[in-house]
């Protein structure tokens, strides 16, 4: 049996080094300044459905994504828009779907958190979340039985979700199957608005790694290099067969639910502490301090995302929306596997 432990801190090249944390902190900036226009564009009533943001998640999200690469699989959270652009996805798969554009992924006919594009390895997002981890899982089996070698699944989740039975059966079969399976726990300190000592009573969520027999990790979810070492290390571990790797992060939820919650159940104390830091405000005091960037290039950075924010959105409310009188409502991607239509 395995036990959980943590993963010592890279040791690379500086240049190397700084060229990856500056990606990541324009993935984490990206999300920021798009999520804070989704949240507008709700208030403002462009918005239909639930709008759910990731602010103070963003370190652990981009290091997610950039630590996969093409042929991978990974399944985001709500709160993962840095992980998401990272990994590949357009604003303006995230701006139509949240708009209900029908030239979106989704084609304006599911709730805007749902999106994805599976043949390219982007889950979408089942709301009851630990459902993900055992559809990863199949899908890692899938491409064993297919002889697909050298991938790797990642599925984010939240404290919340290691309470489902899907959690369980989901990582105990790819812990007993041995698959290049990654597991990232957001420990935001709340499912919704329960705290984790009303979910779980073991002193850290890692150890539950032990009773499945997979690697543990833990880490600062609000320190972006810490983050990149882990997560990037878990999957490379996977990758190269040492089987499954859960990573917990601790961070806190610097928001709340949704834009529909104003949070009064956190605890102030929490808000006070260091998991109540912001990742993106840490990120570029370490950039400042290690002359890795000057205030004027963050600036700029901001400037050119808010750019990117601001076309995509331009570019979507000048599209249609879905037409109820005129759509085609199969919800399969292949007709002939809809019911009563003959095989092609």
């Amino acid at each position: 049996m395995v036990q959980a432990t943590a993963v010592p801190a890279a040791s690379a090249d500086t240049s190397e080094v700084k060229a990856r944390f500056l990606a990541a902190y324009r993935w984490m900036l990206l999300a920021r300044v798009t999520e804070e226009k989704i949240a507008a564009l709700y208030r403002g009533g462009k918005i239909t459905g639930g709008v759910f943001l990731g602010k103070g998640q963003e370190a652990l999200s981009a290091a997610s994504g950039m630590a996969l690469r093409k042929g991978d699989v990974f399944a985001p959270l709500i709160r993962d828009q840095a992980g998401r652009l990272a990994f590949g996805e357009s604003l303006l798969d995230c701006t139509r779907t949240y708009m209900g554009s029908r030239l979106g992924p989704m084609r304006g006919r599911d709730g805007n958190v749902h999106r994805g594009r599976p043949k390219e390895g982007l889950m979408a997002m089942i709301s009851h979340l630990g459902a993900m981890l055992p559809v990863v899982a199949g899908t890692l089996m899938a491409r064993r039985f297919r002889g697909v070698t050298d991938t790797v699944g990642l599925v984010s989740l939240g404290d919340g979700a290691t309470s489902t039975g899907a959690f369980h059966e989901g990582l105990n079969l790819a812990a007993v199957e041995k698959l290049p399976f990654v597991l990232v726990v957001a420990n935001n300190q709340y499912a919704y608005s329960t705290p984790t000592s009303r979910q779980f009573v073991c002193e850290d969520l890692v150890d539950k790694a032990v009773g499945y027999g997979v690697v543990g990790h833990s880490v600062d979810g609000t320190d972006l290099q810490a983050c990149l070492d882990v997560v990037g290390r878990a999957v490379d571990a996977a990758r190269s067969g040492g089987g499954p790797q859960l990573i917990v992060a601790s961070l806190l939820r610097l928001v709340g639910h949704g834009e529909h919650d104003d949070a009064n159940y956190v605890d102030p104390k929490l808000r006070k502490s260091p998991l109540g830091a912001d990742c993106l405000e840490l990120a570029e005091r370490h950039l400042i301090k290690e002359q890795w960037s000057s205030a004027e290039a963050l600036q700029e950075m901001r400037d050119d995302s808010l750019r990117q924010i601001e076309e995509a959105v331009a570019t979507t409310l000048r599209e249609p929306l879905p037409d109820p009188n005129n759509e085609d409502w199969c919800p399969l991607a292949t007709r002939n596997l809809c019911e009563g239509t003959s095989p092609e």
